[in-house]
């Protein structure tokens, strides 16, 4: 599968920043925008992609600060309605309407642009997130966050072998991946340093909004009701981000459910059962 990189430029806090991307697929083909979660990338999608591109325009965004995007000067804007004002922009160059599939951070930004007036996302894709994010769940993953951003081994890795090792015991929610999958994370999820090292390919300070923060349960579900499209939800067997009762509740509001065992926060897309659920569900 051949990737276009490309990028989009966006004004923020009185500058203008670059927005990256990957693109598969027919370029002329229904558009699929792929978004990622907190300390993720594009490349997560590498498989779905893949799998996506013989029938549609597949397009992998870096959120600010992530792989190929640029970082903020601020950490401080390094929140989700900045995100989606990057997005927005995005969404304007594509320029007609797309299948959204986000997960984790990035589908709570797929529901805001989902639920606005005019909102060119035809079909949404929400993994392993939804309406209702319980206070402990938040504070684990702030306490992960402001610990990475400390940590002095975030920012030095000898090698991807140590990068992998680091990935299996923080990311191990994701599911039992095989261990091709866990390297390929490694390799998507690293930044090569001029020394030879590695580091993680985001912005240490991703987390500078969550430091001061003292979580508590997140209620959107007016924001859900406003959403009007065809909506999937997958969920982690395990996942203490979307509970089972949220999963319940978006399912009998009408909305598609589809739960990855033995699999906590959140499913990686990898496998392809779960890529062809995605697939079957956009192909209606």
């Amino acid at each position: 599968m051949q990737r276009r990189p490309g990028s989009v430029r966006y004004l923020l806090g009185g500058k203008f920043y670059r927005l990256a991307f990957e693109e598969s697929g027919d370029p002329a083909a229904p558009p699929v925008v792929c978004v990622h979660g907190m300390t993720r990338n594009g490349r997560d999608f590498d498989a779905l992609a893949e799998a996506l591109a013989g029938s549609r325009r597949v397009i992998c965004p870096d959120l600010p600060g992530r792989g190929h995007s640029d970082w903020l000067d601020d950490p401080m804007l390094y929140q989700a309605q900045h995100y989606v004002t990057a997005l927005a922009h995005l969404l304007a160059w594509i320029g007609r309407d797309v299948a959204w599939v986000g997960t984790s951070l990035g589908g709570i930004c797929g529901m805001v642009i989902a639920a606005s007036d005019g909102a060119p996302i035809s079909r949404l894709v929400l993994n392993d997130v939804g309406p209702f994010m319980p206070a402990e769940a938040l504070r684990r993953i702030r306490d992960y966050m402001v610990a990475s951003g400390d940590s002095p081994l975030m920012a030095r890795f000898p090698d991807l072998a140590a990068v992998e090792r680091h990935l299996r015991i923080v990311h191990a929610p994701f599911g039992p991946l095989s261990d091709p999958q866990w390297a390929q994370l490694a390799r998507n999820s690293a930044r090569a340093l001029p020394d030879g090292r590695f580091t993680m390919h985001y912005d240490p300070r991703i987390g500078e909004p969550l430091r001061a923060n003292h979580p508590v349960d997140v209620d959107m579900w007016a924001l859900w009701d406003r959403i009007r499209v065809p909506r999937m939800v997958i969920r982690g067997e395990t996942s203490d981000i979307l509970l089972p009762e949220t999963f319940a509740r978006m399912q009998a509001s009408g909305a598609q459910g589809y739960e990855v065992p033995l699999t906590g926060h959140a499913p990686a897309l990898l496998d392809p059962p779960q890529t062809q659920a995605i697939l079957s569900f956009l192909a209606v």
